[in-house]
């Protein structure tokens, strides 16, 4: 099945790619996401202004991403959850947009939510969160957790 990605896709491609995948992946996993549009001659049209949107969101080049991860390494960054119990376990968890917002929050610089990697926080602590910013430049940022 030929596709074309609308999203970055690990190990697959990025936005705008042209990839070739088995029936059941791009049935039942890529098209029902929205990561990816079925590949017809219209569509092969709109792969320019995908990749034209896609350019303007990503990260300039390798050396910008790594002057924005030395920025991230310097922030602190707190997230005020809702509520959370006398155990410091939250009511509710901690999502990628709390995470993006309090980055902004605290003088950091934009990011793309779909780039952060946030695991299951539930409860107030530091906790640990990927920012992919660029295909070869990952880091590592601490977000402290409070209750409100």
């Amino acid at each position: 099945m030929k596709l074309i990605l609308t999203a970055d896709v690990p190990n697959l491609g990025a936005p705008g790619d042209i990839v070739e995948v088995k029936d059941g992946y791009g049935r039942n996993y890529l098209l029902p996401r929205s990561l990816a549009i079925t590949a017809t001659r219209g569509a092969e049209k709109q792969v320019a202004s995908i990749q034209r949107a896609q350019k303007a969101r990503q990260i300039r080049d390798l050396g910008h991403a790594k002057e924005v991860a030395g920025q991230l390494g310097e922030l602190s960054v707190t997230v005020k959850a809702k509520a959370a119990g006398d155990s410091g376990r939250l009511f509710g968890s901690v999502t990628t947009a709390d995470v993006v917002d309090a980055v902004r929050a605290a003088g950091g610089p934009a990011l793309d939510k779909r780039a952060v990697d946030v695991p299951q926080i539930k409860t107030t602590g530091s906790h640990a969160v990927t920012v992919r910013l660029h295909p070869e430049v990952t880091t590592e940022l601490q977000v402290s957790v409070v209750g409100q």
